[in-house]
């Protein structure tokens, strides 16, 4: 059965349009203000969020993001609090969702434990950012074991070998790097970006999304031209930092999001 992440791909394919994928971090600035969140973001237009599992070592990201980080572990964020958190969307919810994680914080919960867990509460898909697709099969094949997607990082530095291997082990979409280094808001993206997305569509028939310095409506026209969906995380999770104390925080940072995705 397709996950609720290939159906909301197929649709947009079927009308000719793509996806505005926003990444927030769980937990921040609480459990409660996510929530809020992903609703907010549902009702401005996101296709498919990425919620992010706080670790004590972030190395892929930039400071925007390790901030946020803190913050959430600050409060006392697990990842069982966040299938908890995901159960509770789903009451009112079938927005498409995913984790993003750094593999420890999966591997520790024992992957098979995970894996029923997250099919439970109504996960659709986990990216493990750090984790080679080379040591990857007991994690694709425990997330399969309960039909969610796999979704793998493919940066422009990879071999033609390794892309292949990648977008093999990907499912629900490839999530394409713009650029080398961590995660951050730019001016400018790479101009061989269109390259690498051709690239990567004569390896795959995934839908491809870009992340990684998407932070501009201008981003995400630009992506849009090649790619099937836009991730957009630093530029979202600063809003939240900049409006965190608000009580309105929510349809705020919902509002910049319209703006980001062009509506």
């Amino acid at each position: 059965m397709a996950t609720r992440i290939e159906k909301k791909f197929e649709d947009l394919r079927a009308k000719g349009k793509k996806a505005f994928i926003p990444y927030i971090t769980a937990g921040d600035p609480s459990l409660e203000g996510t929530y809020d969140l992903v609703l907010s973001l549902e009702a401005a237009g996101a296709d498919v969020i990425e919620i992010g599992v706080p670790f004590s070592d972030p190395i892929a990201d930039g400071p925007v993001i390790q901030r946020a980080t803190e913050r959430a572990l600050a409060n006392d964020v697990s990842l069982g609090k966040i299938l908890t958190l995901v159960r509770r969307v789903r009451e009112t919810s079938e927005i498409p969702l995913m984790l993003m994680s750094y593999y420890n914080p999966l591997l520790n919960h024992g992957l098979e434990r995970l894996a029923e867990a997250a099919a439970q509460a109504g996960l659709d898909g986990i990216l493990a950012s750090d984790l080679p697709v080379e040591e990857a099969d007991p994690f694709v094949e425990a997330m399969k074991a309960e039909g969610l997607n796999t979704v793998f990082l493919v940066a422009p530095t990879s071999s033609p070998e390794r892309v292949s291997k990648i977008a093999r082990a990907s499912t629900g979409f490839l999530y394409a790097v713009s650029r080398s280094g961590v995660t951050g808001e730019t001016n400018q993206l790479s101009g061989e970006l269109q390259l690498f997305i051709r690239t990567l569509k004569s390896h795959t028939d995934q839908p491809i999304a870009v992340g990684f310095g998407i932070s501009a409506p201008e981003h995400v026209r630009v992506v849009w031209a090649e790619a099937d969906g836009a991730v957009v995380g630093s530029a979202i999770v600063r809003e939240i930092e900049r409006q965190m104390n608000r009580e309105d925080m929510a349809e705020v940072v919902g509002n910049f999001v319209r703006k980001l995705r062009g509506a």
